[in-house]
């Protein structure tokens, strides 16, 4: 079993940054890929970004490419979401999830075994 804790979310104005954090506790932390799903109200839950477990490779959703940046602490049991530049569609409840495939090239919420509650993202205009 794997528990994931997401933090770090909240209120900011577009253009602005956030960072959230998933603390991973349980079985081994740096044998999962680890991602970020976000679902805004009304619509279904997307892949944000992807890593691997060792953290040398990463994957993105293209409405987010260049803005946000996901990477690991496996000495942390910690995966972070950099988010810049935030939009008012970036809006949303925010997951981290992990998988037991090691490659990065995950994208599909069923690839993954485990999930956070989530953490509220809202961008404002």
């Amino acid at each position: 079993q794997v528990q994931l804790v997401e933090s770090g979310g909240g209120l900011v104005q577009a253009g602005g940054s956030l960072r959230l954090s998933c603390a991973a506790s349980g079985r081994t932390f740096s044998s999962y890929a680890m991602g970020w799903f976000r679902q805004a109200p009304g619509k279904e839950r997307e892949f944000v970004a992807a890593i691997s477990w060792s953290g040398g490779s990463t994957y993105y959703a293209d409405s987010v490419k260049g803005r946000f940046t996901i990477s690991r602490d496996n000495a942390k049991n910690t995966v972070y979401l950099q988010m810049n530049s935030l939009k008012p569609e970036d809006t949303a409840v925010y997951y981290c999830a992990a998988s037991p495939w090691r490659t990065s090239q995950l994208a599909e919420d069923y690839e993954y075994d485990y999930w956070g509650q989530g953490t509220q993202v809202t961008v404002s205009s």
